[in-house]
């Protein structure tokens, strides 16, 4: 049986007038707690954070804690916002904030705003530091000709520098560093021993008589300049429109000149990364404003201590930029300089460069000098290096705006490895590891209470990749010196991640292990992040995981439970010819959906399949595969139809990166206005089998859109509500009130803004992710999560 929502009185087929679509906001109320890391505790912040509540009307606590302070404010939105903003610009003037990590939460009910007393719980030398962009003062002292770290590219203080990609151990003393080699000098270590002096028990304090130092390598490793003269030399090479290797905090660079189309053309054919966009350093605030629109919120993730590329939406047409950054994107990945030599360099040249990660694509970024000259070699024309050694890989971090509130989609520097901490009873269990999915791949430690995830390792698609994944699972173990007693892995057998705990396992036989399904990851990774008890409906939409029952899953509706995690709905499945290979042809997923519509006659529509660019004997070879079921596996992922649409609308047949065709089927909603929606069938489950989310009419009509002219845009406009209406029309159905949203799907804005707004317009309280991405980035939080439910099920 099945409903077809399609009449007007059916939800699904109405079309809601733009004007009467109100901006939904989460509450009247809202709740957000801030952890506050660095100089704040004997410098007047409890005071502070008191006063600053107090004006704008705000309830809720203040204390200390063995990491710094920690706060918890609600009121009104935009209180609560201003409230977020001006703690950093107001703070009292002997306190520096190294982290200041924030949560959106559901309001407590606060009556009045307290200074609460001291939380002396956990382990003081437990918290390892992300690395902290470089501070204001330390920036104006490398800009003073009569400071004697001018123009020193190594300078930091208590308030900056490198962390997390120096400490070699704990505790964290200059001996456990990566500046253990580098004597203090008399000065340096007349400031280290003065508790009134900014760089008191500074570990990384250096200047340019005892630290570390520049120099110039051509593409063999041979001297061409030192120090000074080296950033110089390298400042002329990118001029020139040559490439640069620069070795950063925590791994190399490669720099070209932004506005020099053909370096940037040059930069990808070597590197091998044909159209994924590249990010831009700015030499100033001011210079990413004459380009972007840049909110105060964006202004603070921009400037802040995390410093990470965050997602700015392009505003001129008239931009000097090479359009090879970011060929047809709205957006752009935007970062200010974060460290000494970023400054010194970009104020050198006084234009944005192309800063991307040294590597080739799909291996990790190289960390030593003399590994960088052997792999980079034939991409950099000159390495720019210094004798400070990186003890491990640490990529920028990505962060866009949504719906308000920052959301990391790559978690990496300035955020690794700041934990995630449990309440309640899961805090007690045993220390688990979790070793994340096969793309974006991640792991995390559960030490106690705190889930303490890695930076961002990447695609696990060759050797060099598995190896930085195997040296990563051990180093994190042993920094926090845990043994772990349960492992997590995802229910994929032919995962790399899945065959490394194969192997840990034959070599332990007692050791526990626990299965993890790829999708109820998703959603416990949410809930944890959100503090989120069940029950709970996951809407877990993306490209790819193992299902349950041995087919692809990626457009799933899971309840969970305290007890267990089910499937409780799903998008229909289609086939997806050539397995694998059909995630690079969006073309060829699009040929999938037709073939589950229409059968052996899509072969004899001949103007479709034009469309679709097939050779005859493509199709010929494509009608017997999928005819005989071989190598055809059928899914149903939300990511691959968004990928099928993309090509049904003429915007993408093949890919040259993960998530392209999704991508540009969003990018095609600019300018677009409308909530006009395509119909949808519900197919009715059962307790043995859940509901599916029929999409045959939709593409039915997509169909037709696309023969009556309609641009792409409008039908992308079109499809993103109607699945938008579907998840609220199933979130009816189900009736739980909680819904969290997560998997690569909602890293799209305009998909997850909308359904939030509509899911809240329904009644439902919907949770979204913040500081841990929506991607695979976050598999290994909820594999955790799932080891610690196991004993339940």
């Amino acid at each position: 049986m099945y409903c077809t929502i399609k009449t007007a009185a059916c939800k699904l087929t109405r079309r809601w007038n733009a004007n009467k679509l109100p901006k939904v906001q989460p509450s009247t109320t809202t709740r957000l707690r801030v952890s506050v890391r660095g100089a704040v505790q004997g410098v007047g912040f409890r005071p502070f954070i008191y006063r600053l509540a107090n004006e704008l009307g705000l309830v809720g606590w203040v204390n200390n804690s063995s990491a710094g302070v920690m706060a918890e404010v609600e009121g009104a939105r935009h209180a609560v916002e201003n409230f977020l903003v001006r703690i950093e610009s107001e703070k009292p003037p002997r306190s520096f904030i190294q982290s200041l990590e924030s949560s959106w939460l559901d309001t407590a009910g606060y009556k009045t705003f307290e200074i609460r007393e001291s939380d002396s719980g956990g382990e003081k030398t437990a918290l390892v530091l992300p690395d902290i962009a470089m501070c204001a003062e330390c920036v104006v002292e490398i800009f003073d000709p009569r400071n004697r770290r001018f123009r020193y590219p190594f300078t930091n203080c208590t308030n900056c520098g490198p962390r997390f990609s120096i400490i070699e151990a704990l505790p964290y003393d200059r001996a456990n560093t990566a500046m253990k080699q580098f004597v203090l000098c008399a000065d340096c270590h007349a400031e280290f021993e003065n508790p009134n002096d900014r760089r008191f028990h500074a570990q990384p304090n250096a200047c340019p008589v005892c630290g570390p130092q520049l120099e110039l390598w051509d593409k063999t490793g041979n001297l061409l300049a030192q120090r000074d003269e080296a950033l110089h030399a390298a400042a002329r090479t990118i001029r020139e429109g040559g490439i640069v290797a620069l070795k950063g905090l925590g791994g190399f660079q490669l720099l070209v000149a932004a506005q020099d189309a053909a370096a940037v053309k040059r930069l990808r054919e070597l590197k091998h990364r044909e159209e994924k966009p590249f990010a831009v350093m700015y030499p100033s605030f001011d210079a990413v404003k004459s380009e972007c629109e840049i909110s105060p919120l964006e202004e603070r993730l921009l400037r802040s201590p995390e410093s990470p590329i965050v997602l700015l939406r392009r505003t001129t047409a008239n931009s000097k930029l090479a359009k090879e950054i970011a060929p047809d994107n709205p957006n752009l990945g935007v970062m200010l300089p974060y460290t000494p030599l970023h400054h010194l360099l970009l104020a050198e040249l006084n234009f944005p460069v192309v800063a991307t990660s040294g590597n080739i694509s799909d291996e990790p970024i190289c960390i030593d000098e003399h590994e960088a000259i052997g792999r980079l070699g034939n991409i950099a024309d000159v390495f720019l290096v210094h004798n400070r050694p990186i003890v491990r890989a640490v990529d920028d971090s990505v962060v866009r705006m949504m719906m308000g509130r920052e959301m990391v989609l790559r978690r990496s520097r300035g955020y690794t490895p700041l934990p995630v901490t449990l309440r309640g009873a899961e805090a007690k269990f045993p220390s688990v590891l979790a070793v994340g999915a096969h793309l974006k791949n991640t792991v995390a430690l559960a030490v106690g209470p705190q889930i303490f995830i890695s930076q961002h390792i990447g695609d696990l698609e060759n050797m060099a990749a598995y190896d930085a994944f195997k040296k990563i699972t051990a180093d994190l173990q042993k920094l926090f010196e845990a043994q772990p007693a349960i492992i997590a892995r995802d229910t994929h057998p032919d995962y790399l991640s899945t065959k490394f705990v194969n192997g840990l396992r034959a070599a332990n036989a007692d050791l526990r292990v626990v299965d993890v399904q790829h999708h109820a990851a998703h959603v416990l990774s949410c809930m944890a992040e959100n503090e989120l008890e069940p029950p709970v409906l996951g809407i877990s939409w993306d490209g790819t995981g193992y299902g349950g029952d041995g087919t692809i899953w990626g457009g799933e509706f899971l309840q969970v439970t305290a007890t267990d995690i089910r499937r409780r709905a799903h998008l229909r499945q289609f086939a997806l010819p050539g397995g694998d290979r059909a995630i690079k042809e969006p073309r060829r997923i699009a040929l999938g959906v037709l073939w589950e519509i229409f059968g052996e006659k899509i072969f004899s529509m001949d103007s479709l399949m034009s469309r679709l660019n097939f050779s005859t004997d493509e199709l010929r070879t494509f009608q017997k595969m999928l005819s005989a079921g071989i190598n055809s596996p059928r899914t149903s992922s939300a990511g691959r139809l968004f990928d099928a649409v993309a090509s049904l609308a003429g915007l993408r047949e093949r890919v040259s990166f993960e998530g392209q065709a999704a991508m540009e089927l969003e990018f095609a909603l600019d300018g677009v206005h409308t909530n006009e929606i395509y119909p949808l069938k519900i197919i009715d489950g059962s307790d043995a089998k859940p509901l599916v989310l029929d999409w045959q009419m939709m593409i039915e009509n997509i169909l037709s859109d696309r023969e009556r002219g309609l641009t792409a845009g409008e039908i992308s406009a079109k499809f993103h509500n109607t699945m938008v209406e579907g998840m609220v029309e199933i979130a009816n159905r189900i009736g739980e009130k909680k819904i969290a949203l997560s998997g690569g799907c909602f890293q799209n804005r305009y998909l997850t803004e909308r359904a939030v707004k509509r899911l809240t317009r329904e009644g439902f309280r919907v949770y979204c992710h913040q500081r841990v991405p929506p991607n695979d980035g976050g598999i290994a939080l909820g594999q955790v999560l799932a080891a610690m439910r196991a004993p339940l099920a």
